[in-house]
């Protein structure tokens, strides 16, 4: 994999077009297009979106939102958490490990992590240390997410 690393991504015109190459190969439930749009306004604001280049070839992205601990339906007590919304690297990229360093990435933060799996995608989350959301709420907007904890955070259960 070399010195590939992940960065933040600008909000900007030309991630804008970058992200219109994932269009084309993508589903369109990962699509950030309308994400992005909605977010342009310069440069600077803070970015939920990350990637990996591969020379000036953006190769895999995923959104990353931090949620307050008064909307957390999932730990107790309750905790910041991090939302991974979507992942998703270009198909002639993909199996080399570049979707598990945006999820070490996100890791890094060491707060928990909720995702909802989409695309078959339960079986590169688990091997991730991802595991089912046990805690039985009214499932999340019709999915079912799966969890990471870092050391020390417990998962709510039904009691």
């Amino acid at each position: 994999m070399g010195e590939l690393k992940v960065e933040r991504l600008l909000i900007n015109y030309k991630t804008l077009e970058e992200f219109k190459r994932f269009k084309e190969y993508g589903n369109q439930e990962l699509s950030m297009l309308e994400d992005l749009q909605s977010n342009i306004v310069e440069n600077n604001s803070d970015s939920p979106f990350y990637g990996i280049y591969y020379g000036d070839t953006l190769i895999a992205r995923m959104s990353l939102y931090k949620v307050d601990k008064k909307y957390d339906k999932f730990f107790d007590p309750p905790h910041d958490y991090l939302e991974l919304w979507k992942l998703e690297v270009l198909p002639h990229y993909r199996g080399k490990g570049y979707g598990r360093k945006l999820v070490d990435f996100a890791k890094t933060y060491a707060l928990p992590i909720k995702t909802n799996p989409r695309v078959n995608s339960h079986g590169f989350w688990e091997k991730l240390g991802f595991q089912k959301a046990k805690y039985e709420m009214e499932r999340d907007f019709g999915q079912n997410p799966l969890l990471w904890l870092p050391n020390g955070v417990l998962e709510r259960t039904n009691s």
